[in-house]
């Protein structure tokens, strides 16, 4: 193996969450590697990095508060960052971003190998000297969290190990978490039910999980977790009967909701990918629109589900389909499928 030590890697992947969280094992390869990472991150994905061991610096590029400012404030604190990230002296760069976004940063850093993948659009390439290959966008036959460990592979690192790891609970995080579930029955099995993502294509049918929450009510201790726009359409599953946590718990007290879980029902979704990170016991997966091959969490316990339509997998936003046909793989695993696997 390469002599890394004292080596030092900046990964560029500034969000969203579930891409934060596919480039966690991508981190600790370089770690376990002798490099010394660090990591640029937007606000969106800086609480899962923050005192995560996968890293040894969090530089933030506030992007969401740059799109609020004046393009002076923005240019000024953009030139200040780079030339930071300049004086660090990295001797690699590692752009999984591969848009214009992270170009700005990659194009006059300084640092002398550059790398980014075959997939990159927007002009990204044009700030790095080096090409990884890497499967094209559109081709999910390779998981994602795999395919960023090509970038680690690519750079002679032999140890593939896929080691998701989160920052730990803080005692203010624990006790929140005690406090919200001081009347859960203990002496049934916790399982976190996670039904709403951005996508309405990603949505399993509302009336499926109704059922399969009636079905569960007497085996588990069932609670919910969703933002506060979400309650409503959860009360609609729930009726009343288990914890809604919609809107109550941030990125660190669901990943300690996570550890304690047993099981985890969810989506394509930010939830699914941290509970994976969280190393939750069990997660079964549904996946409608977008294709489990390629998002599904990693791990024997974990199970994906979807069904075989001809249109599946479009990984479109909106239904282009009419009638019968439109939304059908929302339709699907049924219920009694799930119920099998749990």
């Amino acid at each position: 193996m390469q002599n890394n030590k004292n080596k030092k890697v900046l990964l560029i992947k500034l969000s969203s969450l579930g891409d934060i969280i596919f480039n966690i094992p991508l981190a600790n390869a370089l770690k376990s590697a002798g490099y010394n990472v660090s990591w640029l991150v937007s606000e969106k994905g800086i609480n899962v990095l923050n005192n995560n061991p996968c890293v040894d610096e969090v530089i933030l590029a506030p992007f969401e508060k740059w799109k609020k400012n004046s393009w002076l404030s923005n240019l000024k604190e953009f030139i200040e960052l780079r030339k930071y990230i300049k004086q660090q002296n990295f001797d690699i760069v590692i752009d999984t971003q591969g848009r214009w976004k992270s170009l700005a940063f990659t194009l006059f850093s300084g640092i002398k190998r550059r790398l980014i993948g075959t997939d990159s659009k927007e002009f990204a390439y044009l700030g790095a000297n080096e090409v990884v290959n890497v499967p094209p966008r559109g081709d999910w036959s390779l998981n994602v969290v795999k395919k960023y460990l090509l970038y680690a592979q690519y750079l002679g690192v032999q140890n593939q190990e896929i080691k998701m790891t989160l920052p730990p609970s803080e005692d203010k995080t624990t006790n929140k978490i005690n406090d919200l579930l001081q009347n859960i029955d203990n002496t049934k099995p916790l399982a976190v039910l996670c039904p709403v993502t951005t996508w309405e294509t990603k949505h399993w049918d509302k009336d499926n999980w109704k059922s399969l929450v009636e079905k569960l009510n007497k085996k588990f201790s069932i609670v919910f977790t969703g933002t506060e726009k979400d309650a409503k359409y959860i009360e609609y599953i729930n009726c009343g009967k288990h914890l809604n946590l919609a809107g109550k718990t941030g990125l660190s007290e669901l990943i300690e909701l996570f550890r304690r879980s047993d099981l985890v029902i969810s989506l394509d979704s930010g939830s699914t990918h941290l509970a994976s990170a969280s190393n939750a016991k069990r997660i079964i997966s549904i996946y409608c629109a977008t294709p489990k091959s390629y998002y599904s969490p990693i791990g024997e316990n974990h199970t994906a589900l979807s069904g075989n339509l001809s249109c599946q997998f479009c990984h479109k936003r909106k239904c282009k389909l009419k009638g019968n046909e439109h939304n059908a793989c929302t339709k699907i695993p049924t219920v009694e499928q799930v119920l099998e696997i749990i």
